[in-house]
C-alpha cells in the first residue's frame, strides 16, 4: 500500500471541531503535557503497526518506536519507502552527534514537504523522548497517508469522515460521526469490509453487544486478506471510554487506500481484459493459419513424390488409368486446395490488418510457412505436375507404337518362320546321289530358284532385325522375347546361307553331268518364284497394322495404297505370262505325247498357287479400301473434337484475359462507399462463378480428345493446361480484391475515417496512379504527399517508404497509403498503458499475486493471462508480461 501524501502537524488537541483548526499546527510543542496511558498504548501500538507497514517493504521492522528511530538510520529509512524518494547518504558512525545528523536529515526532508515543526527537535528523538517521536510519526501519517484523501471537496479528516459515513450508512446500528466512539463495537470497521468485499464477512450474523468479538474480526480479515496489519487490541478500544482519535484514524486511512481504488483497479482490468481479448483473438487467427499452411504443405509433400514418380507401366490400360488418376487430380482433388491456398493468404492479410490496427507486431509464421514458403511449395508442385503430363502423354505414345512394333514383329516373324520351316531339312538332303541325269539337272534348277526366293527374303529378316532394334531402343518390357526370337531367326538364316552355299556346290560338281534341262519349267519356276514372293509380299502389305494421328496421313496411305492398285493390272500380264509357260508346257507334252509327272521339277509352286494367291490379293484389296476409309471417318471425327475444343478455347482464353486486366483497374475505377464497392465486386465475383459452366464443359471436351488419344491441336494456342491456370488466377485474383476492400473497411471502421475522407484519399491516389494498376511509383508518391502539404526531405521521404513499402517492392498500395495516412490518429492500448494498468491491480508492487488475477479479471482471461507470466516465487507472478505476438 502506497502513502498517499499529506501536509499535517502534530497537534496536542484530541478534539477538534473544524478541520482548517485540526489540520493547523500549534506554534510550540507543551513538552510537560503528558499524554493520557491509554491513549499513549494505542498510539504506539498502531503507529509500530503502521511503520511496519512500510518497513517490511524494504525487509527491516521496529520493535519500539521510540528507541528503534533514535538513530536516524529506520526513520530515513521509512521516509524513502513512503515517499519513493532518496534521502541523503546517511552518516554511519555510532556517535550522538551521527545520530542526530542522521534524525535531521529525516526532518529536513519532512520540512521539504510543505510540513513546518514545531517544538519537535532532532535531541528529543535521539534522546528517546516518547511524546515527541508519537507526534514526529503522527506528522508523517498526516502528511502522506490523510492530507490527500478528498470527498466532494473536503480533505483530510472531514473527506475521510465522510467517506466512511457513505460507505457505512447503508448498515444497521453503525452511525459514524467520529473517529472515537463511533468505532467502539466494531460494527463500522465489519461494514467497510462487507461494503466492499462482502465474501469476507457475513455482516448478517454480527451483533452490537459483541464489540470484541466484531473488533477481532474485522482485525484477522484486514490483516489476512486485505494486507493491512493489526495496529489496535479490541480489548484497548472497548475498555478505554474515548478510544485515541489519532490512532483510529491512522487505522480507517489504512481502509480508504485499500479500498479507494477499487473503482480504478475495475478501470485496468477491463483496460487488460481488452487487450487479452484482442489478443486471444490474434492468436486464433495465428493458429488457425498455422494449421491451414501445414496441412497444405503436407499435401503438397505428399503430392509431389507421386508427380515425381516416372515408373512406365509396360501396358497401355495401365498408363491409361494414371492418366485417369491424374484427370481425377487435377478435377476432384486440386481445386479445394486452390481456394485453400487463397483462403490462406487472405487470413495472412486479414491478420497483419489486425495487428497493425491494434497496434502490435506482424504476425511472423514459423518457419517454413511463411505464404511465399507456401507459394513457392505451390510452384514446384505446378511445375512438376507438368512435367508429370507430358511424360503420361509421351509414355501412352510410347506404348502405342511399341504395340503396333509388337505386333508387327510377331506378324513377319510368323510369316518368314513359316517360309523357312523344313527349309534346312531340304538343303540338308543328298537326294543328288542317286538321281539320273535329268533329275539332277532338275534338282540344280530348283536350287537355283531357291536362292532366288531365299535372295527375296533377305529383306524381310532385314525388316525383322530393324523392328527388333526399335523394340529395343523403345526400351519394350519383352524385348528379352523379341531378341530371342530374332536370334533364332538371324542364325537359322545364317544357316540357310551356308547349307544353300553347300548343296549348291555339290550340285555344281556333278552338273557336268546333266545336259539336257527343261527350260520351260525353269522358266516357269525362275517367273513363278518372283511373282509369288511378290504377292507374298502385297498380301503382307494389304494386311500391315496401321496406325496415324491426321487426315494428312491416313491420305498418304491412301495415295499409296492406290498406287499399288495401279500396278495390278501389269501385275496380270505377269501372272498371264507366267500360266502361259505352263499352258505351254501343257502344249507341248499334248503335241508331243509326253507324260508328265504333274510336278515341275524347278519348283514347289504350282499353276494352281499362282491362282489361289492371286485371287487372295484381289479379295484383300477391297478390305483394305474398307479399313483406309474408316480409318479416314475416325480422323475426320478427331478434327470435328479438334475444331469443337479450338472454338470454346479461343472464347474462354481471350474472356479470361479480359477479366483479368479488368479486375487489375476495378478497384480503381469503382466508385461510391467501400460498402457499394463491395457489393460491385462480389457481383463481378459471381458473374465470375458463374462462368465455370463453360470451363466444365471445355473439360468435357478436352476429356474426349485425350480418350481418341488426340495430343495436337494447330486450331488454337490454348490448351486445357492454359485454360485451368488462367481461371485458377482469375479466382485468386478477385478474391485478392475483395479481401482489400475488406481491409479497407476494416481500417476505415478501426481508425474512425468518415466516407468524405475515404474518398478523398481515394481521389488523391486514383490521380498520382497514372499506370491505373493500383499502385503508385516512389515519385508518383511523393508527389501525392507534397500535394497533401507534405514537407519531405530524402530523410523523412525515406523513413516514410520504409514505412508503406516495409519489403522493398518499389510500389507503394492503397491499403499502405490508407494507413500511413490514418497511423497518427488510432486509438491503440500502448504498452506502458497496460503495464500501468496491471502496477494498479498490483498497488505497486512489482509483482502481482495469482489471486489477486484471479479476483479482478474474469475467470477465463485470469487463467490466460497468468499462462503468459513468468514465475517470481510460488505466490508471485512478475509484471514482465509480454503478449505472445
Amino acid at each position: 500500500m502506497m502513502a498517499v501524501e499529506t501536509q499535517a502537524q502534530y497537534t496536542t488537541s484530541y478534539m477538534m471541531n473544524e478541520e482548517h483548526q485540526y489540520m493547523t499546527p500549534e506554534d510550540e510543542w507543551d513538552r510537560d503535557l503528558l499524554l493520557d496511558p491509554a491513549w499513549e498504548k494505542q498510539q504506539r501500538k498502531t503507529f509500530t503497526a503502521w511503520c511496519n507497514s512500510h518497513l517490511r517493504k524494504a525487509g527491516t521492522q521496529i520493535e519500539n518506536i521510540e528507541d528503534d528511530f533514535r538513530n536516524g538510520l529506520k526513520l530515513m529509512l521509512l521516509l524513502e519507502v513512503i515517499s519513493g524518494e532518496r534521502l541523503p547518504k546517511p552518516d554511519k558512525g555510532k556517535m550522538r552527534f551521527h545520530k542526530i545528523a542522521n534524525v535531521n536529515k529525516a526532518l529536513d526532508f519532512i520540512c521539504s514537504k510543505g510540513v513546518k515543526l514545531v517544538s519537535i527537535g532532532a535531541e528529543e528523538i535521539v534522546d528517546g523522548n516518547t511524546k515527541m517521536t508519537l507526534g514526529m510519526i503522527w506528522t508523517i501519517i498526516l502528511r502522506f497517508a490523510i492530507q490527500d484523501i478528498s470527498v466532494e471537496e473536503t480533505s483530510a479528516k472531514e473527506g475521510l469522515l465522510l467517506w466512511c459515513q457513505r460507505k457505512t450508512a447503508p448498515y444497521r446500528n453503525v452511525n459514524v460521526q467520529n473517529f472515537h466512539i463511533s468505532w467502539k463495537d466494531g460494527l463500522a470497521l465489519c461494514a467497510l469490509i462487507h461494503r466492499h468485499r462482502p465474501d469476507l464477512i457475513d455482516y448478517s450474523k454480527l451483533k452490537k453487544d459483541d464489540p470484541i468479538g466484531n473488533l477481532n474480526t474485522a482485525f484477522e480479515v484486514a490483516e489476512k486478506y486485505l494486507d493491512i496489519p493489526k495496529m489496535l487490541d479490541a480489548e484497548d478500544i472497548v475498555n478505554t471510554p474515548k478510544p485515541d482519535e489519532k490512532a483510529i484514524m491512522t487505522y480507517v486511512s489504512c481502509f480508504y487506500h485499500a479500498f479507494a481504488g477499487a473503482e480504478q483497479a475495475e478501470t485496468a482490468a477491463n483496460r487488460i481484459c481488452k487487450v487479452l481479448a484482442v489478443n486471444q483473438e490474434n492468436e486464433k487467427l495465428m493458429e488457425e493459419y498455422e494449421k491451414l499452411a501445414s496441412e497444405l504443405l503436407e499435401w503438397i509433400r505428399k503430392t509431389i513424390p507421386w508427380l515425381e514418380n516416372r515408373t512406365a507401366e509396360h501396358h497401355m490400360r495401365a498408363m491409361q488409368q494414371k492418366l485417369e488418376d491424374f484427370r481425377d487430380y487435377r478435377r476432384v482433388h486440386k481445386p479445394p486446395r486452390v481456394q485453400e491456398k487463397c483462403q490462406l493468404e487472405i487470413n495472412f492479410n486479414t491478420l497483419q490488418t489486425k495487428l497493425r490496427l491494434s497496434n502490435r507486431p506482424a504476425f511472423m509464421p514459423s518457419e517454413g510457412k511463411m505464404v511465399s514458403d507456401i507459394a513457392n511449395a505451390w510452384k514446384g508442385l505446378e511445375q512438376v505436375e507438368k512435367g508429370y503430363e507430358e511424360w503420361l502423354l509421351t509414355e501412352i505414345r510410347r506404348l502405342e507404337r511399341l504395340d503396333h512394333l509388337a505386333e508387327k514383329f510377331k506378324q513377319k516373324c510368323s510369316l518368314h518362320q513359316s517360309w523357312t520351316s523344313g527349309k534346312e531339312e531340304l538343303l540338308s538332303m543328298k537326294d543328288y546321289e542317286s538321281a539320273s541325269l535329268m533329275e539332277i539337272r532338275a534338282l540344280m534348277r530348283k536350287h537355283e530358284a531357291f536362292e532366288s526366293d531365299l535372295a527375296a527374303h533377305q529383306d524381310r529378316v532385314e525388316q525383322i532385325a530393324a523392328i527388333a532394334q526399335e523394340l529395343n531402343e523403345l526400351d519394350y518390357h519383352d524385348a528379352s522375347s523379341v531378341n530371342t526370337r530374332c536370334q533364332g531367326i538371324c542364325d537359322q538364316w545364317d544357316n540357310l546361307g551356308t547349307l544353300t552355299q553347300k548343296r549348291r556346290d555339290s550340285l555344281e560338281r556333278v552338273e557336268k553331268l546333266w545336259e539336257t534341262i527343261d527350260q520351260l519349267y525353269l522358266e516357269f519356276a525362275k517367273r513363278a518364284a518372283p511373282f509369288n514372293n511378290w504377292m507374298d509380299g502385297a498380301m503382307e502389305d494389304l494386311q500391315d497394322m496401321f496406325i496415324v494421328h491426321s487426315t494428312e496421313e491416313i491420305h498418304s496411305l491412301i495415295t499409296a495404297h492406290d498406287q499399288f492398285k495401279a500396278t495390278l493390272p501389269e501385275a496380270d500380264k505377269e501372272r498371264m505370262a507366267t500360266m502361259g509357260i505352263q499352258s505351254e508346257i501343257v502344249k507341248i507334252a499334248q503335241t508331243y505325247g509326253i507324260k508328265l509327272s504333274g510336278v515341275n521339277p524347278y519348283t514347289n509352286l504350282s499353276p494352281q498357287d499362282i491362282t489361289n494367291k492371286w485371287e487372295t490379293v484381289k479379295h484383300l484389296v477391297p478390305l483394305r479400301d474398307q479399313m483406309l476409309q474408316e480409318e479416314v471417318a475416325r480422323q475426320q471425327a478427331n478434327e470435328r473434337l479438334r475444331r469443337q475444343f479450338a472454338a470454346q478455347a479461343n472464347i474462354i482464353g481471350p474472356w479470361i484475359q479480359t477479366k483479368m486486366e479488368e479486375i487489375g483497374h476495378v478497384s480503381v475505377d469503382i466508385a461510391g462507399s467501400l460498402e457499394e464497392q463491395m457489393n460491385s465486386l462480389k457481383q463481378y465475383e459471381q458473374n465470375i462463378i458463374n462462368y465455370k459452366c463453360n470451363i466444365d464443359k471445355l473439360e468435357g471436351d478436352h476429356q474426349l480428345s485425350q480418350e481418341s488419344l488426340i495430343f495436337d491441336n494447330k486450331h488454337t494456342n490454348y490448351t486445357m493446361e492454359h485454360i485451368r491456370v488462367g481461371w485458377e488466377q482469375l479466382l485468386t485474383t478477385i478474391a485478392r480484391t475483395i479481401n482489400e476492400v475488406e481491409n479497407q473497411i476494416l481500417t476505415r471502421d478501426a481508425k474512425g475515417i468518415s466516407q468524405e475522407q475515404l474518398n478523398e484519399f481515394r481521389a488523391s491516389f486514383n490521380h498520382f496512379d497514372r499506370k491505373r494498376n493500383g499502385m503508385m511509383d516512389p515519385d508518383d508518391f511523393r508527389a501525392c504527399l507534397i500535394s497533401m502539404g507534405y514537407d519531405l526531405g530524402e530523410v523523412e521521404f525515406a523513413r516514410i517508404m520504409t514505412l508503406v513499402d516495409s519489403n522493398n517492392t518499389g510500389v507503394v498500395t492503397f491499403q499502405a497509403f490508407i494507413d500511413f495516412m490514418t497511423r497518427e490518429t488510432a486509438e491503440t492500448d500502448t504498452a506502458d498503458q497496460v503495464m500501468a494498468s496491471f502496477k494498479i491491480l498490483a498497488s505497486d508492487k512489482s509483482y502481482i499475486t495469482v489471486d489477486e488475477l484471479r479476483r479482478e479479471l474474469p475467470p477465463e482471461q485470469a487463467e490466460y493471462c497468468i499462462s503468459r507470466m513468468t514465475r517470481y516465487t510460488e505466490l508471485h507472478t512478475t509484471l514482465e508480461w509480454t503478449l505472445a505476438s
